[in-house]
């Protein structure tokens, strides 16, 4: 991440040093990465408020609040008034760079999705909801960068933002991945500048290029590779085809396009068959980007929405949360964020499991959030 400057295996505490204390040093008795660790180790184990982490702080034993750099529990109001002044800019920057040094490579290429999601509970009759950027990871499902924007509808230049928080040596060989909304030029020059790849979807909003798209003799192109996945009483068939992008005179021209791509999903339910037909868009070269490895990534996006939207709206009751004062959402979603991250770079896929586990026994939150 841009302007790293610490030991990329630097432990937590050591990360959340980096976020400016907003406090007068006269007179502060707790040290403000000290308050932020508690409280991420507090939501790893299930905490889903102000009052639930000052309620955890309080629970723990003197020996266990030293390794946090404390002789005392912060009460719930001093976490809540000293967290509504923090740079969360500056928080997210500090867990993402933590974050990015610990995620693998998948395929040999460490392959990025970004997608929004606006925290409802935080929208009130004087303010509206604050619209949060993720960059997640698709191996490990780890959050590696957050943007926030005022609106769903300034979305598109945000994400041109986060990504210019990352360094080019950052992205350098990485894939990003992205729904129809972001197919823009703009968007695909960053990705390309910083020496990465893209995938994108093209739907309506690229009226021209999908009209395209469907054209194309796609009956006469062979499948390039097909996968088959069973559950929940469904089966789902995935049929990708890929052929460089075309050149013809007259064809909608879009930033670095390498290859093109018609997916088509075919899920069987109870006896009904339902058909749905995406068109992508790639930037990768066939020699690096061979049709499944391609389906994998397109599937792999939906990561952002299943192991982060979803968990944090199920397991964490985020749109229903009632902190809504400032910057007060943003920093409780990076909260949830990091605990994410930390279960999921510990082993566990259960999340909603995984925090239970950690709740009876605030010793192993404690090892989950300071040895990760």
């Amino acid at each position: 991440m841009a302007g790293a400057n610490i030991d990329e295996r630097a432990d937590l505490l050591t990360a959340l040093a980096r976020v400016p204390d907003p406090r007068d040093p006269r007179g502060v008795r707790f040290p403000l990465a000290g308050m932020l660790a508690v409280a991420v180790c507090a939501v790893v184990a299930g905490a889903k408020s102000f009052a639930a982490i000052g309620e955890f702080a309080a629970d723990l034993d003197t020996g266990q609040l030293a390794r946090f750099g404390m002789d005392a529990a912060p009460v719930e109001s001093t976490l809540r008034k000293l967290f509504a002044r923090l740079d969360a800019a500056a928080l997210d920057a500090a867990l993402a760079l933590y974050a990015w040094c610990r995620v693998r490579h998948s395929t040999g290429r460490r392959v990025i999705a970004i997608d929004g999601k606006t925290v409802r509970g935080a929208r009130s009759a004087a303010t509206s909801a604050p619209h949060l950027i993720a960059a997640l990871d698709h191996a490990t499902g780890v959050v590696v960068g957050q943007h926030q924007v005022e609106a769903k509808s300034n979305e598109i230049p945000a994400v041109r933002d986060l990504l210019a928080a990352f360094t080019p040596s950052d992205l350098r060989g990485c894939v990003i991945t992205l729904d129809a909304m972001h197919t823009q030029d703009d968007t695909a020059k960053v990705i390309l500048d910083a020496g990465a790849d893209y995938v994108f979807t093209v739907k309506a909003n690229r009226p021209k290029l999908l009209a395209a798209l469907k054209k194309l003799p796609w009956n006469k192109v062979p499948a390039g590779a097909r996968s088959t996945d069973r559950g929940h009483g469904r089966r789902a068939t995935r049929t990708i085809k890929v052929i460089d992008a075309p050149t013809l005179p007259g064809w909608p021209e879009f930033t670095g396009v390498s290859q093109v791509a018609q997916l088509r999903r075919t899920v069987t339910k109870a006896g009904n068959k339902s058909v749905e037909v995406v068109y992508l868009i790639t930037s990768a070269h066939a020699r690096d980007a061979a049709p499944a490895l391609l389906a994998a990534w397109v599937q792999g996006h939906w990561a952002i929405e299943n192991k982060l939207h979803w968990v944090r709206d199920v397991t964490y009751d985020e749109d229903r949360s009632q902190v809504r004062t400032g910057v007060l959402p943003r920093v409780m979603a990076t909260l949830r964020n990091t605990a994410l991250n930390l279960l999921r770079l510990t082993g566990y896929d259960d999340i909603a499991a995984a925090t239970r586990h950690h709740s009876r026994d605030p010793e192993r939150a404690l090892t989950c959030t300071l040895t990760c």
